[in-house]
């Protein structure tokens, strides 16, 4: 459904990507993930005719991201930017009328559902909407006539957690009717939860493709642990990444399985600790740090 060869994007003498292979099967749901200036809005943004690549190949559905393909093939896909304008004055109704015009198919139905799930009041003006609200009016005009690919960068950005978990349905309802779903993020759960497959992008290049099961078993934690008064910590043999200790208080990046976390913790005098899960950037360090090896 999407494939990159080589793909390279530059501005001027600054780079966009440096060199991105990559492939999204049908069917399948991918993960595209990294930090801010990785390359993934680029990379989306030239994959929809909106930026044109340096050099390499850009394909989708087996056929070159060319203006006329892409004119072609826009009614088979639904796509959401990070960042969403509309025309203020329309009401949402509106607005997906609109949008519905270009369409080569009766969107009414599927516009109804998606707004009943996203709790969507179609009645009020796009400029009174919050930042929320305009992302779920993207999250219609993407999936309004039923696409078979959809991409969509940083869509649960502005959403608040129960509608995140709605959203996370709806994807899951795209995919069970065949669609490919292609979508950035900087949320490590959502990606476990929801891809099939994720790509680390680091620098313009993809640095990892993992299998999401793989990916899951990885099981990183992020552990604080505040020490009882002068007393050492003592790490064991186990492998920990991003590890500070200072006025006794030790932070570090855990890797492995929860019954090793536990003898670890056990084995020190601890006065208080916690354990989260790490930010998607601090994940990104250690995946750094093994590809400059």
């Amino acid at each position: 459904m999407i494939q990159t060869v080589h793909f390279k994007k530059y501005y001027g003498k600054h780079r966009g990507v440096e060199d991105l292979t990559l492939h999204v099967k049908a069917g399948e749901i991918y993960g595209f993930v990294g930090p801010n200036g990785a390359g993934k809005s680029t990379t989306i943004r030239s994959l929809l005719g909106m930026l044109k690549p340096t050099s390499g190949e850009l394909l989708l559905f087996e056929r070159p991201c060319t203006d006329r393909n892409l004119s072609e093939v826009k009614d088979r896909i639904g796509y959401l930017p990070s960042e969403n304008h509309y025309y203020d004055r329309l009401r949402v109704k509106e607005l997906f009328e609109y949008a519905a015009g270009y369409r080569k198919k009766d969107c009414s139905g599927k516009i109804r559902e998606l707004c009943e799930i996203l709790a969507l009041d179609t009645s009020r003006l796009i400029e009174d909407l919050s930042f929320g609200n305009k992302k779920k009016v993207g999250i219609v005009l993407s999936m309004m006539h039923e696409p078979e690919l959809l991409i969509l960068d940083e869509p649960t950005v502005g959403l608040d957690p129960l509608m995140q978990n709605h959203f996370y349905d709806l994807l899951r309802k795209e995919k069970s009717r065949g669609a490919t779903v292609f979508f950035s993020s900087h949320i490590l759960s959502e990606v476990q939860r929801l891809c099939d497959r994720v790509g680390i992008i680091k620098e313009g290049r993809l640095i990892d493709e993992k299998d999401v099961k793989e990916l899951r078993q990885t099981q990183y934690k992020k552990v604080f642990i505040k020490l009882q008064n002068g007393t050492p910590f003592r790490p064991g043999e186990a492998e920990l990444t991003e590890l500070t200790e200072k006025s006794g208080e030790v932070r570090f990046i855990y890797q492995g399985n929860a019954g090793d976390l536990t003898r670890l913790l056990a084995s020190n005098e601890i006065a208080d600790f916690s354990v989260t899960e790490p930010d998607l950037e601090e994940v990104f360090m250690h995946y750094y740090r093994e590809d400059e090896k």
